[in-house]
């Protein structure tokens, strides 16, 4: 037997009465209780799940509906449960009285209680949404919108309207932003950092933040777009906006972007704004397989991981290039003692740069351009009739003397190779080498030079020795061939520095209405954030004709 009970003018939000209904379904003498407010899209959940009663057809969408259904005929079945209903709601709203924020019933109360708030999050049922979402834009405010089933035409109204005012709106069916170190909905406490996060999946931001997290970096901001963001219907305009807002931003060093597949002219129009954005970008686009993965300072991902990897080491290569001088030439030269390193020095130069190896190797030239030169000197035009680089330096030394009369050369790129048959201090012929090429240049600019070190503690050379004498010579060490040539490329085109005003969303702690879910709330204010939460109920369908009509008076 299925019976159905009403309260009237009830409003509840939905995590609410689905925890309820779940709740209430464990009781013994029940089949199934359902707990939803009187909304048209309700009422047809209820036709759709076999719990339709006629009494639910004069539910109002504040009205609150409760279904249900027992195996016998006991009428006060149905009333018992109605009072644990109205028992566990009366202590939900205990709890509001308890809040360390204020909450409040309209909007105007709520600016009035944070008139400083510049972000409204919107967790209500998504056909009032929208109008919610206009409202706060038109104060001013950036919108998160938790909600899903809006219509993509909203969305489209919606971002539009804020692009065209200097505003941010995340979502429709965002899930997770962090904003000036507020959590916004789905959210980890992960610390703060240079590292900024964009993207149009919530869960892989979170993955993605925590991966970062745990590789000791951590966020300066995350920004979310919402599932359709990336669609051709809406051709990501949250997305443009977002990236506009972090390159503008000081705190940003790097930006990391994740979503699912866009579509193809929203992902090419993205690739082009990533390359003019001033800051390395790394991008996953999930399930895609690029062929080139390196577009200057655009790297394409494949996992999560690969991502969060390549995002710490790029902060940690800004890090570096910042104590390092700009070099003036734009030249960079390899003189490598082993061909591998030298092969994987000039491949990843050359997708860097659009450029194309030197596929014959001639004189152990692995890259030849008028700019840039990579060489292998363990070629065997350099070890006839004389020991290989790694035994003896000398040859290699000779060619790094050289580069004291090379104006052009800004970065110099070696190899220190350790370990048995090697020689017995490889780093303190480099140093020595490097020591008189910077004293031969004299006035001319000096050149930055960057080593790898392929070695363990156990070597007998030992690593931590060799490590000191390049560090005390000057020289920089990266730890492996790719963040090399990283960390040469950014000092030879650092990023621009963010010009103008720092964007207001990013620049001042953020300030959040919420409407909708009250843990939202809770969570804002146990972090420290500004919050007013809104306690919203849809106007009666009578009221709302008569705004409208006024409104069409005006």
């Amino acid at each position: 037997m299925i019976r159905a009970r009403l309260l009237k003018g009830n409003f509840q939000d939905s995590v609410t009465l689905m925890v309820l209904s779940r709740d209430l379904s464990a009781l013994p003498e029940v089949v199934r209780v359902s707990v939803m407010m009187g909304t048209p899209a309700n009422k047809d959940v209820f036709r759709e799940t076999g719990l339709w009663v006629d009494l639910l057809a004069e539910a109002s969408p504040n009205d609150l509906c409760i279904v249900v259904e027992t195996d016998g005929d006991d009428e006060t079945v149905a009333d018992a449960v109605a009072t644990q209903v109205r028992d566990r709601l009366t202590e939900l709203a205990k709890g509001t009285r308890k809040a360390r924020y204020p909450v409040v019933r309209s909007w105007r109360r709520a600016r009035e209680a944070n008139p400083k708030a510049n972000v409204a999050l919107i967790s209500v049922a998504g056909q009032y949404a929208h109008g919610l979402a206009h409202e706060a834009l038109e104060s001013g405010m950036n919108v998160m919108i938790f909600s899903d089933n809006v219509g993509i035409d909203q969305e489209r109204d919606l971002k539009t309207f804020a692009r065209d005012h200097g505003l941010l709106v995340m979502g429709p069916d965002c899930g997770t932003a962090i904003v000036g170190g507020a959590p916004l909905a789905f959210a980890n406490r992960v610390p703060s950092g240079p590292i900024a996060v964009v993207g149009a999946s919530g869960t892989g931001i979170q993955e993605l933040t925590c991966q970062i997290a745990r590789r000791g970096m951590g966020i300066s901001h995350a920004l979310g777009l919402g599932g359709r963001d990336l669609s051709e219907k809406i051709g990501g305009i949250s997305a443009e906006t977002a990236l506009d807002l972090v390159a503008a931003d000081p705190a940003t060093r790097v930006v990391a972007f994740v979503s699912k597949p866009p579509a193809a002219a929203v992902r090419a129009t993205l690739l082009d704004r990533m390359a003019k954005l001033g800051k390395p970008v790394v991008a996953l686009f999930l399930g895609d397989r690029p062929a080139r993965r390196d577009f200057a300072d655009v790297h394409l991902a494949r996992t999560l991981d690969e991502a969060a990897a390549l995002a710490v080491e790029l902060a940690e290569i800004d890090a570096l290039a910042r104590d390092l001088p700009r070099p003036k030439g734009q030249g960079i030269r390899g003189l490598y003692t082993g061909g591998t390193l030298a092969g994987e020095a000039a491949a990843l130069l050359a997708e860097a740069l659009d450029l194309v190896p030197d596929g014959t190797h001639a004189e152990g030239f692995m890259l030849r351009t008028e700019r840039h030169r990579i060489v292998d000197l363990g070629d065997d035009v350099y070890t006839r009739g004389r020991p290989h680089p790694m035994i003896d330096p000398y040859g290699r030394n000779e060619l790094v003397h050289a580069l004291a009369a090379d104006a052009d050369c800004g970065v110099l790129l070696v190899d220190v190779v350790l370990g048995f048959g090697s020689h017995v201090d490889p780093a303190g012929e480099l140093a020595r080498a490097v020591e008189e090429m910077r004293a031969a240049r004299g006035d001319a600019p000096p050149i930055t030079v960057v080593a790898t070190l392929t070695g363990v503690a156990d070597d007998p050379q030992d690593l931590a020795v060799q490590s000191q004498k390049l560090e005390d010579a000057g020289i920089s060490i990266a730890g492996s061939v790719r963040a090399a040539v990283l960390l040469a490329l950014r000092l030879l085109t650092p990023p621009g520095a963010a010009s103008g005003t720092p964007p207001a969303l990013l620049a001042a702690p953020a300030a959040v209405i919420n409407i909708g879910l009250r843990s939202f709330a809770d969570d804002l204010a146990a972090n420290g954030v500004d919050t007013v939460h809104l306690q919203w109920e849809p106007a009666p369908e009578g009221a709302e004709r008569l705004r409208h009509l006024a409104a069409s008076l005006v």
